[in-house]
């Protein structure tokens, strides 16, 4: 078979065809669930202050007149940020499908440009809206039977690693890492989290979504992110969890959720925290989004919200094994 062509497209017209209908689905979907569908900027003065994102810019000077020749604007690594100022504005329950971008992601599931369904559900909790989630992902799969479950993060790493990741030493994980072979631990210095994060992707992920649905659930506290902490007492562990999950299907991680922060000064706190540990990596410095705080400050209903990419899960639908074979134009041929 000739190779193909560099102005042709990657994506079947069966694939092309498939992203179609999936997309109508869930409008469908959204619609009938009074949720309404929003668009908001993909530019920002602000960018995402998390140092595992890297946010892509562009110069101010041709879109602003006047504006200083150092001034950048940040393509959204999530429409996040804007979707809670609506929130604050009274729209009620919304998503959006939008494309986001993230730099230095390229492999067999990442692509630096890439299609988000984000949506936000006012007086909804994280446990409520996992429930929706999994109905959405049934109805765009067209799975109606497909099962979920919620699996909690401690006893993901009780039943698999022997080993408590809210309470062991920096030590242990890495004995673990190194016991489970995952290539190069020894020579690793991390931090505590980044640890527990090497341990999830690389040794306990791939068991997720096998015979259901995963939810994977009750974080620790240290990777809450945007999402609110639940005090300890609380939960069935009487350990202080963050209200936030993660969903996988066949072992690959689809979506990211969270029972929403709402307390601008505790979102001002996590920001800065996020400067600071830019700065000590020795990444690019990112402007938070002030915009943000004033919406939360303001008073942005308790709401949870979750992040699903659309790509993955059309990867899930057709089969495909590389995200370049759901996609258009990837970035070698855009």
């Amino acid at each position: 078979m000739p190779a193909p062509q560099a102005w042709s497209a990657c994506a079947s017209t069966h694939g092309l065809r498939a992203r179609a209908e999936m997309l109508a689905r869930i409008r469908a979907f959204f619609a009938a669930a009074g949720v309404m569908e929003v668009e908001t900027p993909i530019l920002s003065h602000a960018g995402a202050t998390d140092p595992a994102l890297a946010s892509l810019d562009v110069a101010a000077t041709p879109v602003e007149a006047g504006a200083p020749p150092d001034r950048r604007l940040y393509l959204q690594t999530s429409p996040e940020f804007p979707m809670k100022r609506l929130l604050a504005s009274g729209s009620g329950p919304i998503y959006q499908i939008c494309k986001v971008f993230r730099g230095g992601e390229r492999g067999r599931r990442h692509h630096p440009e890439f299609t988000l369904l984000e949506w936000y559900r006012p007086g909804w909790d994280d446990e409520r809206l996992m429930g929706e989630v999994a109905d959405l992902v049934r109805t765009a799969l067209q799975r109606p039977t497909l099962p979920m479950e919620r699996v909690r993060y401690r006893d993901l790493f009780r039943e698999f690693l022997d080993l408590d990741p809210f309470t062991a030493p920096v030590q242990t994980l890495r004995e673990a890492a190194i016991t489970a072979g995952i290539p190069g631990a020894d020579r690793l210095d991390l931090e505590r989290d980044a640890w527990l994060d090497l341990l999830l992707t690389q040794c306990l992920e791939p068991c997720l979504g096998r015979s259901a649905m995963s939810f994977l659930c009750e974080y620790p506290p240290s990777q809450a992110a945007l999402a609110r902490i639940r005090p300890a007492g609380t939960s069935p562990h009487a350990q202080a969890v963050a209200e936030r999950f993660e969903l996988y299907i066949e072992g690959v991680e689809l979506a990211n959720g969270f029972h929403e922060l709402t307390d601008a000064a505790e979102q001002g706190a996590r920001f800065a925290h996020d400067c600071a540990e830019r700065r000590r990596l020795g990444l690019a410095e990112i402007p938070p989004d002030g915009l943000l705080l004033a919406a939360l400050e303001s008073g942005m209903p308790a709401s949870s919200g979750v992040a699903l990419g659309l790509d993955r899960l059309l990867m899930i639908a057709t089969g495909a094994p590389h995200i370049d074979q759901v996609l258009a134009f990837p970035i070698e041929r855009a």
